[in-house]
Order: C-alpha cells, then structure tokens, then sequence
C-alpha cells in the first residue's frame, strides 16, 4: 500500500513540473506578442525651410504631441472653402507618421487673416477615405511651429489655448504609445498570477493527498 502510493505521488509531482515548465515560456512570448507600436513622428515642410523639419518621438516627444495636437481634433467634415489665397499667408504641410510611415498630411496656415487656418486634402498617405476641408486651427498654432523650428515671428498673444475640438482623426493608440508598454505589463501581471494560481491549487492537492495516505498509512 504504500509502495503504491508513493507512486501515486511520484506521478503527480511529474506532472506538476510539466506543467509550470510549459506555463513558464508562455510569459515572454504573450509579452513579446503586445511589442510596442511605432511612435508618432512629423515632418513639416514651407515656406522658409530648406529642408523638412524631421521631428521624432524618441528625441522630441513634447513637440511631435504639440504639432500633432494642432491637426487632432478636426471633425470628419470642415467647410467646402477657405480664406482668400491671399489672406492665407505662408503655408506649412505637416505630415504625422507612425514610426516612418507616413499616415496623415495638412496643410497649416498660422498667419492667415481672421486667424489661423488648417486645411486637409481628400487624398491621404496612407491611402485612408476622407473628405477635404478646412477648419479653423487653434490661436498657438504659430508659436507651435515656431518652438518646433519653423521660421516664425514670436507671437506674444497666442501663447496657449485656442479653438479646437470634434473628433479624433488619428487613433490614441498613434499618439501614445506608452499604453503598449503598459497593457504588455498588465498581461504579464495576469499570466503570472494564472501561473501562481495554478502551482497553489496543485500544491494545495498533493498536501491533502500525503496528509490522507499518512493517516490510512498509520
């Protein structure tokens, strides 16, 4: 009887190992699946600039949030026409990519008459559906491009604020890529308490075993 039983035990302790061994690797490889997106970047190009200001998250974060947040609340639609070509001032195109793909182009014009203006063509880099338009931008559009390198007189009364608002052209998950990071994080969490779950409940059961086979055994 009790060569049987530690037999018995033998085998479930087997299995026990087999499984956290095959639960073990299963960690990095769910987390390796949730990698990180691409992180946004701009390209700006006008009047002014010899060549296009190339700004990227890694290096310049707080101005690639701050150009993108200039073209990130136009509604779907914006009206059919805009300023007098005349009244428009210089024109600045902005292209957001992700990572070095370009997604999304606009075309800001920060010193325009009535105040600033933005308008977004129908045909989109990345190859999107979108209707053409123009919107109001918001009254920090100049100092935006000028603090992002654009060549741009200091504009002393438009500082912060200004109009914006409707709905998100590109999705959060493009301009925050940190949330990546943390839902890998948070599955990593989860998997390993599964994992530490599983050994309790394991554990728990080969305790009552030998408690039981100790009692029949005395």
């Amino acid at each position: 009887m009790v060569g049987r039983t530690r037999r018995v035990l033998g085998v479930l302790a087997a299995v026990v190992a087999t499984m956290v061994l095959s639960l073990g690797p299963g960690v990095p490889s769910r987390a390796a699946e949730a990698a990180p997106k691409p992180a946004p970047g701009v390209d700006i190009t006008g009047v002014g600039l010899s060549e296009p200001l190339r700004l990227r998250s890694d290096t310049q974060s707080t101005l690639v949030l701050a150009v993108i947040d200039q073209v990130n609340w136009f509604g779907r639609t914006g009206a059919p026409t805009g300023p007098k070509v005349a009244d428009l001032g210089p024109k600045y195109t902005v292209v957001v990519l992700a990572g070095e793909a370009p997604k999304q182009t606009f075309d800001l014009y920060p010193l325009a008459k009535g105040g600033p203006r933005a308008y977004r063509p129908a045909k989109q880099p990345d190859g999107r559906k979108t209707s053409a338009g123009w919107f109001l931008g918001r009254l920090n559009m100049s100092e935006t491009l000028r603090h992002a390198g654009v060549p741009l007189e200091r504009q002393f009364d438009t500082l912060s604020g200004g109009i914006g608002g409707g709905e998100r052209v590109l999705p959060e998950d493009a301009i925050n890529p940190a949330r990546d990071i943390d839902t890998a994080i948070s599955e990593l969490q989860r998997l390993l308490l599964l994992n530490l779950g599983v050994v309790l409940v394991i554990t728990t059961g080969l305790a009552g075993i030998a408690l039981l086979v100790r009692r029949r055994t005395r």
